[in-house]
């Protein structure tokens, strides 16, 4: 499976709790002509609404005893060999003498601590500015308690902050893009139907109708699919992800020179879009399992789809991000050293408690589970690199001996 490092067995649905739908999101879809929202539009209620929204009034989502594990919440490692990685970005590009490291939706900031403090003392930390573009004023503030200690360094901004500061250096995000609002398709046997999420008596509904945008089935053209999705059964269900070009857009807006490394689970397009894919990618996580009732406790739980890479490329391209690399996080994680860090514990040591060392064993080889965050995808994209930059072999790209 290719999903987050959560628990792996599917629940049954969670019983249905509509009978609490909040009033923000019974007015908002009383406002709509049709009394009815896009998935895309219920998503980003559901998640980011400033009062009720997931990501926006709730705590404590990150870590074993949240609703999901991430690879920065299990240890530090993760973003001591990410810091590895930036000093060789920054070397290739010439060691600039400012060098700025953007990280798109921080979570409550624990790849940014550890980070900064594995590049403390190093060449690159007198040229690194880290910034931070978070959307949840909730999350922020824990980013901001947490990162204290580096408070000259870090600094918060919109993306119209970055536009008009554009940088040389790094964009990164770490589970990020399957958190973006989606929109839900059906396919009618000869064309896509949209399905829209409405309410009656109180319980929240499904319907078809027709595309929100026409722009909606560009994708499909743009990865060469067409033949492909003809051949589809009919109600087949999938998603789109124009929010995902929308991204990688402001992203090229800001970023002057350099990297955009994004860290997620998904998929190909032609295993996104695969005929056996018929319900498509979208679920949600509670408690640290996940489960197919997208519509219970909205606000209360996570909603989240898988990410479609070779979208991310194709788009990239097109707006000037230029695919360099892609590779699964177990094997980025293996060449930038994570190897030596498991052989390194395998060796007899004196006067240590064998408990914690076979608990951290254990992180580690979480992080190369290949059931969960090591089948991660790990895409390299650059932008304005001269022929020599982009030709440079970069460690973590390059296959460890052995494996």
């Amino acid at each position: 499976m290719d999903d987050r490092s959560r628990q792996q067995s599917q629940t049954s649905p969670m019983e249905r709790s509509n009978d609490t739908i909040p009033d923000r999101l019974l007015a908002w879809i009383d406002r709509q002509p049709q009394r009815r929202l896009t998935m895309a539009q219920f998503m980003s209620w559901a998640l980011y609404d400033s009062q009720s929204g997931y990501y926006s009034s709730r705590t404590g989502q990150f870590g074993d005893r949240g609703d999901f594990v991430t690879a920065p919440t299990l240890s530090a490692d993760f973003a001591e060999l990410l810091a590895v990685q930036a000093q060789e970005f920054w070397q290739v590009l010439g060691k600039p003498d400012r060098f700025d490291w953007v990280e798109m939706g921080a979570g409550a900031g624990h790849f940014a601590a550890d980070f900064l403090a594995a590049l403390a003392g190093t060449e690159l930390e007198s040229a690194l500015h880290y910034r931070i573009i978070e959307r949840s004023s909730q999350l922020r503030q824990q980013q901001q308690q947490r990162l204290e200690p580096w408070r000259d360094r870090v600094a918060w901004w919109t993306w119209e902050d970055w536009a008009a500061q554009p940088t040389i250096g790094v964009a990164f995000s770490n589970e990020l893009v399957d958190a973006f609002p989606v929109h839900r398709l059906q396919w009618q046997g000869s064309e896509w139907q949209e399905i829209y999420v409405t309410e009656q008596a109180g319980v929240l509904q499904e319907e078809l109708g027709p595309l929100s945008s026409p722009e909606l089935t560009a994708v499909f053209t743009d990865l060469g699919l067409e033949a492909a999705i003809a051949r589809l059964p009919e109600g087949y269900r999938t998603e789109v992800h124009p929010a995902g070009k929308q991204w990688l857009a402001q992203v090229a807006q800001g970023l002057q020179r350099g990297y955009l490394l994004t860290i997620d689970y998904g998929y190909s397009g032609d295993r996104y879009y695969a005929a056996g894919r018929r319900d498509g990618t979208l679920q949600a996580y509670w408690q640290q399992r996940f489960h197919s009732d997208l519509y219970a406790r909205p606000g209360q739980q996570d909603l989240t789809a898988h990410v479609n890479f070779s979208a991310l490329e194709v788009w990239g391209e097109q707006l000037g991000l230029e695919r360099l690399a892609f590779t699964e996080q177990a094997l980025f994680l293996m060449a930038l050293g994570l190897g030596d860090r498991l052989m390194a514990l395998s060796q007899p040591q004196t006067g240590v408690d064998l408990s914690r060392l076979l608990q951290r064993r254990e992180v580690l080889h979480r992080l190369l589970d290949p059931t969960a965050l090591g089948n991660f995808g790990v895409l390299l994209q650059g932008r304005h690199l001269s022929p020599e930059e982009r030709s440079q072999s970069l460690r973590g790209f390059t296959v460890p001996a052995g494996v």
